[in-house]
């Protein structure tokens, strides 16, 4: 038995070697035309090497050049290398806007005469959330706040509606105005309002109130495209919700000067409008004391 398989394995190694002629002829007149003498073994290994450079060809071209993108499945082979720059630059764009929103709370909070904060907190869902509360006043402290605001603002002239509108006299700062418009929203410093909101048409261009530097000129969360401008008399002007800004932090700019273009950005805005407040040493003063927006 073991005689009939080994002499049935040198048969097939026997066969495998045979040699073969494979003839093509002239179907008509028999002439021979192509001869070529062939082998089992030989065509195996025709046929296997076809086999193989068709997959490393294959493998290449899918590898190595933008073919692949044509495969269904298969991305753009800068897909990643993109998606990853984009990544970087949007971590980068919310660092960088983290550090502007906690600058101008900070120039805020030294407005308001609050503590500075080292980092912003993230922004909450709840839009009260925003309110910023202050704890209570005992009674000696707000006795003591009276008597000096008393005291400080007792030296001080605040130019009238008239004196602004008509007349300049000597030593005195009048009022530029602003932006000519409809009061929609009165000064209001129980209700967290500290300023007045002023209506007008798109596209109007809003002017500084009175010579100063800018200190604030910066996009926030709440109150979209700010500017603030520090005027002499420790008097700051703060303009709030416009659509771009003309100006950059530390630029001079005198009365009547474009600053801004009015408006509809941020969480509080509730339509096109500025948002325009005055401040006197740390407090909020109504501006139609002083300024007449019609």
């Amino acid at each position: 038995m073991a005689e009939k398989n080994k002499k049935g394995q040198q048969g097939f190694f026997r066969k495998l070697h045979n040699k073969y002629r494979l003839v093509i002829m002239h179907n008509d007149t028999l002439e021979e035309k192509l001869s070529i003498r062939l082998s089992r073994l030989n065509v195996f290994l025709f046929f296997a090497t076809m086999g193989i450079f068709l997959v490393v060809a294959t493998i290449y071209l899918i590898a190595f050049t933008p073919l692949r993108e044509y495969i269904p499945g298969y991305a753009d082979f800068n897909t990643r290398k993109v998606l990853r720059e984009l990544s970087l630059r949007a971590d980068s764009l919310e660092i960088s806007l983290r550090q502007k929103d906690l600058y101008i709370l900070n120039i805020r909070n030294i407005v308001e005469g609050r503590d500075l904060i080292e980092e912003i907190p993230d922004t909450p869902e709840d839009p009260e959330a925003f309110a910023i509360y202050e704890l209570p006043r005992s009674r000696e402290d707000s006795l003591l706040r009276a008597e000096m605001e008393g005291s400080q603002t007792s030296n001080i002239h605040y130019p009238t509606q008239n004196e602004f509108l008509m007349v300049q006299q000597p030593g005195m700062s009048l009022f530029f105005l602003p932006l000519t418009g409809i009061i929609t929203n009165h000064f209001n410093p129980g209700a967290g309002h500290y300023g007045v909101d002023v209506v007008a048409e798109l596209d109007q261009v809003i002017k500084a109130t009175l010579d100063g530097t800018v200190i604030i000129s910066a996009w926030t969360m709440e109150t979209g495209y700010t500017i603030g401008i520090q005027h002499g008399n420790s008097l700051v002007s703060i303009y709030k919700h416009n659509s771009r800004l003309l100006k950059e932090q530390g630029n001079f700019v005198e009365a009547g000067e474009p600053i801004a273009i009015i408006g509809d950005t941020g969480f509080y805005s509730t339509g096109t409008h500025l948002h325009f407040e005055l401040w006197f040493n740390g407090n909020p003063v109504n501006p139609l004391d002083y300024i007449a927006f019609q």
